[in-house]
């Protein structure tokens, strides 16, 4: 099986997600995508972060695709980091072969991930072009560190069966669509309809 792992704060889950994890199952060829809904991101503020079982719900709701199964693993497991969620994964799944799926926006802060260089060693990293973030996303220190394992989008579709490190930008997905624009000043979300 070949699994993407898409991990957020899904605060709001929106429609920018089902489509990035569509997007991702068919130009990386994989079998489902795992949404996995953080108790906290640590770098963000947690002021407007609505309960883990409300997002967890929300975005069951949202992904309405029997590929996109919705957990709260990293409450489960008591991980915090990307990195630990990682290698439990890679530890008790170890048949399955694991993407991480980010958008641009994600890469071009992802020097400051804990342990970023393990993740980055740990599995694939598929970014997903996030405009208008890609040119300051593929400049960041992470992406020029990385530089040396990126491959061509023509192979993206044999991601999941390369050894780590190696990442792919993707684009053609060309949505502008945020959590962060879909929350209201109080923390409460906007309305959205499915798309």
């Amino acid at each position: 099986m070949r699994i993407g792992l898409l991990g957020g704060s899904f605060n709001p889950p929106h429609a920018a997600h089902r489509a990035v994890s569509r997007f991702a199952i068919k130009r990386l060829e994989l079998d489902h995508v795992w949404w996995l809904v953080t108790p906290g991101n640590p770098l963000k503020e947690q002021g407007a972060l609505r309960d883990l079982e409300q997002r967890a719900a929300a975005a069951r709701k949202m992904a309405d695709d029997p590929r996109i199964d919705v957990s709260c693993l990293e409450s489960v497991i008591g991980t915090r980091y990307t990195v630990d969620t990682i290698t439990y994964l890679r530890r008790r799944c170890s048949g399955l072969r694991l993407v991480w799926i980010m958008g641009a926006d994600n890469l071009a802060q992802f020097h400051r991930w804990e342990n970023w260089r393990r993740i980055a060693s740990e599995v694939p990293m598929a970014v997903i072009d996030r405009p208008p973030q890609s040119f300051r996303a593929l400049a960041a220190p992470a992406a020029l560190a990385l530089g040396r394992y990126r491959i061509p989008e023509s192979c993206a579709g044999r991601l999941a069966d390369r050894r780590a490190p190696a990442w792919v930008f993707l684009t053609g997905m060309k949505s502008t669509l945020s959590s962060t624009g879909l929350r209201n000043p109080d923390g409460s979300w906007a309305t959205q309809r499915k798309k």
